[in-house]
């Protein structure tokens, strides 16, 4: 790097909100600089130990489990088996392909610095950054901050990274554990619970809430749990009191929604009770950066109480409502902030039309508000459904479990909402993100000719239930 050069804006965190944020700016024509610490690479949380390597196992395990029902679709191949090694190895290939294709490929083609090293703050208009060579000063006009999240614990319970686990840990194993608990039962711990249970664990999930996928409308929630118990133990309303390493693994104590208490053994425990902020050694307390609990505070354009300073993602809180942790956001935030700062007038993002996904099996999906969250703003709710059952390819691909639900609004028929559980409802809900997008009516969802057959015919017929019109709903 020159000396005396001063970048247009450095963003410290190379995830899919600071490396999307860092090439949006670069295209807007602004000088632009990455600091990434990590020494696996650029990606964050989501390439590295998140989204990418857990849904690429998750596919391993719907093959898995496809191949070993095979003999309803007429495939017969009785030594079907699983090669744990080759299949985290396929995890890694991927992993390490992305991660470089960020750095070799997009950041020198966008023209973009990448600055190995921890970055912290020194004031409002410089970077430090400490790498193997010793500490370099950046000087730069804004600073974006997305650093993102680590995995939270539980008092009293410390993941060693052996018997007790956090999700970070649980994408290095070398084996299949005999067996599994879970405590969480959010998109995280179900999708390892799923994903577990298939590969050959017995699974036991504990969740403190009333439902599993708390996030999701309740309808959505309560499908998905009936499919879900199939593959594996579910507790909910349970409150976990106490858990003590044994020689074979753990012993996990809990207390039952009914005040039976219990105690479960197994060779793993699965620590998936949320997320917390990364700020360490970020030198906050050089700016007027606020935090609440550890989260930056911004605004809805993403900045901070510092001129100059914005934060993204995982990172932070806003103000009068919570913060989705997904990457998706965090690139949407990026991109906002990027473009505002080239003069861009960007419209902040709206969070009532974020998707939400699980890649469990069934799958749930989510964009707008839930049937409860309209009535608690007041709206007059119709509601449509159709089960995934009575249509054509689900029975062809030979999972028809659950349903697509259509929330809308009675007086001018707006849509509101759409949720799905069931196969691949974390592609189909692309359309109902693009429907609520455009400020749709249900009726024109209905009246749009949907290929036959196909899985959005289920989107479709839902809108078309919200009338009565569906057939055999």
């Amino acid at each position: 790097m020159a000396n005396g050069e001063i970048f247009d804006v450095t963003v410290i965190g190379s995830g899919p909100g600071g490396y999307v944020a860092a090439i949006r700016a670069a295209q807007m024509g602004l000088k632009t600089a990455v600091v990434e610490r990590d020494p696996a690479g650029c990606g964050g949380t989501c390439l590295q130990r998140g989204c990418i390597p857990t849904k690429a196992l998750l596919h391993t395990a719907d093959l898995f489990e496809d191949l070993k029902n095979g003999k309803e679709f007429g495939i017969v191949a009785p030594d079907i088996g699983l090669d744990f090694a080759a299949v985290m190895k396929r995890k890694e290939r991927i992993v390490k392909r992305l991660s470089k294709g960020i750095e070799s490929y997009l950041f020198k083609k966008n023209k973009i610095t990448l600055l190995r090293g921890h970055g912290r703050l020194e004031g409002p208009k410089a970077v430090v950054v400490d790498g193997d060579s010793g500490e370099e000063k950046v000087d730069t006009k804004a600073v974006l901050l997305a650093t993102g999240s680590k995995p939270k614990s539980l008092p009293g319970i410390t993941p060693d990274g052996k018997a007790i686990l956090t999700s970070d840990d649980i994408l290095q194993l070398k084996e299949v554990p005999k067996s599994l608990v879970v405590i969480g039962a959010g998109a995280v711990g179900m999708e390892f619970a799923s994903m577990f249970a298939r590969f050959g664990s017995t699974v036991t999930v504990i969740e403190m809430l009333p439902r599993i996928l708390p996030l999701d409308d309740a309808e959505i929630s309560a499908e998905a749990h009936k499919v879900l118990e199939k593959q594996m133990t579910l507790f909910t309303g349970a409150r976990t009191e106490a858990v003590l390493k044994t020689e074979s693994g753990v012993e996990v104590g809990f207390q039952t929604a009914e005040g039976e208490a219990k105690t479960i053994t197994a060779a793993m425990l699965l620590l998936a009770v949320g997320r917390g902020p990364v700020t360490d050694g970020l030198n906050l307390e050089s700016t007027a950066v606020e935090t609440d609990r550890g989260y930056v505070k911004v605004d809805e354009t993403m900045a901070t109480a510092e001129a100059g300073v914005f934060a993204i993602g995982d990172l932070v809180a806003l103000p009068d409502r919570g913060h989705p942790q997904l990457a998706h956001v965090a690139s949407a935030e990026g991109i906002g902030v990027a473009e505002r700062l080239a003069g861009k007038g960007t419209e902040p993002l709206n969070y009532d039309r974020v998707p939400s996904a699980t890649y469990c099996r069934p799958e749930t999906a989510g964009v707008g508000l839930t049937e409860e969250e309209a009535k608690k703003r007041g709206h007059d709710v119709r509601v449509g459904r159709f089960p995934f059952g009575n249509l054509a390819k689900p029975r062809i691909l030979g999972h028809p479990e659950g349903l697509v639900k259509v929330v809308s609004e009675a007086k001018y028929d707006e849509v509101l909402g759409v949720h799905i559980v069931g196969p691949h409802a974390t592609d189909l809900i692309s359309e109902a993100c693009l429907g609520l997008q455009l400020e749709t009516t249900t009726e024109e969802i209905f009246r749009t000719v949907h290929p036959h057959p196909t899985l959005p015919e289920a989107i479709m017929q839902s809108a078309e239930a919200v009338y009565g019109h569906a057939i055999d709903a």
